[in-house]
């Protein structure tokens, strides 16, 4: 599975998909916002899967905002209740400080590489 998904709003957001593993590997790169966070929404949660394992590489995001946050919480709760689970993985510092502030690291695990993501 190596998947493009069609970039949103002006192109300030992309996503690929791979498989390793039987996870599902998900690299956003760009602006996550109220304009873009649908897009993310679609790859974090559209794979018909009774127990969906994703893992979200952050290493590209340059920009967050509470939109994006919702999406991750939405997406969390969408994989346990199916039996999954998402993990993410390799933020930059600022998103890492975001993610820290908001608590959301006390909720989803967070990584600082995508293999530790894998591994955990």
């Amino acid at each position: 599975m190596d998947d493009n998904l069609e970039p949103s709003a002006g192109d300030r957001l992309t996503i690929s998909l791979a498989e390793t593993d039987g996870v599902t590997v998900v690299a956003a790169h760009g602006e996550v916002d109220r304009d873009s966070a649908p897009v993310l929404l679609r790859a974090l949660t559209a794979r018909d899967s009774s127990a969906c394992r994703t893992v979200l590489n952050l290493s590209g995001i340059t920009f967050m905002d509470s939109s994006g946050i919702n999406v991750l919480i939405v997406a969390h709760r969408s994989a346990e209740s199916s039996g999954g689970w998402l993990r993410l993985a390799a933020p930059g510092p600022s998103l890492a400080r975001l993610i820290q502030i908001v608590g959301l690291d006390e909720v989803i695990p967070c990584r600082p590489t995508v293999q530790d993501a894998l591994r955990a």
